[in-house]
């Protein structure tokens, strides 16, 4: 996340010394930026208010008497300003997904079906050690040297199969399992991401710019 680059830019009205964008990152993310700290966490403290009451389709703020909006915070200083990346998070629950709206589906969660933490926020993926000894079976299994694939895992090694093909040797079957692996971290990170279109983060945006 730190060398994310921006998505686009917005004016947040009320603090117009902070800069602000939208990140180019699977999760939804505002950086601030500012020359003084106090300006930073101002802006930042206003944008969290507006966040805990705001709703807007699947995002809902409150039910039964508890709060679902919250963020993770990562502040940093570079180049001279004071910089804070607010990732906005939502822990609402329905019943197509009982893990969590805004959480890891159904269809990764052979990878990873644990909440996502502060490290896998900025970009590093955590994964579970049962995984060291499943993705050496997958690669087996892509070489054609072994089908003992766990079941949960039986689709996603069909589908590298048909994608790909017999790897020529172990190296670039790794690769294979590698990337794609990478893949389905990066859907674990839209999964948790709480405004999927452009426009949902616009309508955000005109919430804090309004009631000046």
């Amino acid at each position: 996340m730190t060398r994310a680059k921006d998505d686009f830019t917005f004016i947040l009205e009320r603090y117009p010394l902070v800069e602000a964008s939208v990140l180019k990152w699977p999760l939804s993310v505002i950086r601030l930026k500012s020359g003084t700290q106090q300006s930073l966490v101002n802006a930042a403290e206003y944008i969290l208010d507006t966040w805990q009451s705001y709703s807007d389709g699947e995002i809902v703020a409150e039910s039964d008497g508890e709060r679902h909006n919250t963020i993770t915070p990562i502040a940093r200083q570079r180049n001279g300003q004071f910089e804070l990346d607010i990732v906005f998070r939502n822990n609402r629950t329905s019943e197509e997904h009982p893990h969590g709206i805004f959480h890891p589906h159904e269809d990764v969660h052979h990878i990873k079906k644990e909440n996502i933490g502060l490290i896998e926020v900025m970009g590093l993926a955590v994964l579970p050690p049962r995984l060291k000894n499943e993705l050496e079976d997958m690669k087996k299994f892509l070489l054609g040297e072994s089908s003992n694939v766990k079941p949960y895992h039986r689709d996603w090694a069909n589908q590298l199969w048909h994608k790909y093909g017999k790897p020529p040797n172990p190296e670039q079957a790794n690769d294979v399992i590698k990337k794609e692996l990478g893949g389905k971290f990066v859907k674990v990170l839209e999964d948790a991401g709480v405004f999927k279109e452009r426009a949902a983060f616009k309508r955000f945006i005109e919430a804090l710019n309004k009631n000046l």
